[in-house]
């Protein structure tokens, strides 16, 4: 073999064997909406149980040591993996919360901040790798982009998720329907009309998080508030068993994992 399609060869073992992140299964899709409502209660029992400016700095650090440990690892490891996407949407739903709650920025003005701040990864992300696929990610300096954008839209989904729900007065219940409708676009987009794959995974990406969150609050507030009352602790408990058996389910079957992949690293 020809010394270039050895390098050739060895440079794709090497990109399989450090792909970070999981392939795009309907587990990937429901884990997601579940670390999405989990962050949700999670977030409102915290600051309410605790001092909030006390919560917040714990969970950035908590984030921050998690996010360490994703991008030291190697390859892609389910409890790691998923472990920092819970704490990105603990830490991502706080950082929408202060912005409201503490500086008093109407959800509106937040929405629109956040989805600029994403605007501008993404353009600094394709300006500096051009791509935006999450497929590409096998280098530190990827990763660190794709974070920053899982980030920033955890915390543009809770503003638009609370926008929709509490300021333009249609509810949790009626508002995780919309985002759920909001969704179908990529998804049908994408099967029926050749949408990007890249497009239409971020279009539902984004959208995942005000629909796991509005159901979320819709099954922990209060009635008065109309949910159905069974508290922010609970639904986060419930949340996380469900997520924790998932992610075990996928650590012990490697079903998110390419075959190729898994034989490198075997």
């Amino acid at each position: 073999m020809p010394d270039e399609q050895r390098k050739a060869a060895r440079d794709r073992s090497l990109r399989r064997t450090l792909i970070k992140v999981p392939l795009i299964t309907a587990f990937f899709w429901l884990i997601k909406v579940l670390t999405t409502g989990m962050g949700e209660t999670t977030s409102d029992y915290l600051v309410r149980r605790f001092v909030p400016q006390y919560a917040v700095v714990v969970a950035f650090v908590v984030f921050a040591g998690v996010l360490v440990l994703q991008c030291a690892t190697r390859r892609y490891i389910p409890w790691v993996y998923w472990l920092t996407v819970v704490m990105v949407s603990v830490f991502g739903t706080m950082a929408a919360d202060v912005v409201h709650i503490v500086f008093h920025v109407p959800y509106i003005v937040s929405t629109v901040f956040f989805t600029v701040v994403l605007a501008a990864v993404f353009g600094l992300w394709y300006a500096s790798e051009r791509t935006l696929s999450i497929h590409s990610i096998y280098t530190l300096r990827r990763e660190l982009f794709y974070w920053a954008a899982v980030l920033t839209t955890f915390a543009l989904g809770t503003a638009a998720g609370d926008l929709i729900a509490i300021k333009f007065g249609l509810g949790f219940f009626v508002a995780g329907i919309v985002f759920a409708a909001i969704i179908a676009i990529p998804v049908i987009g994408y099967w029926k009309f050749g949408m990007n794959a890249v497009l239409a995974f971020w279009f539902a990406y984004i959208f995942t998080r005000p629909l796991g969150a509005s159901f979320a609050d819709w099954m922990a507030l209060s009635p008065q508030r109309g949910g159905l009352g069974w508290g922010t602790g609970p639904v986060s408990v419930v949340l996380a068993v469900l997520i924790a058996v998932l992610v075990g389910y996928l650590s012990l079957t490697h079903v998110d994992v390419d075959a190729d992949e898994l034989s490198e690293v075997r």
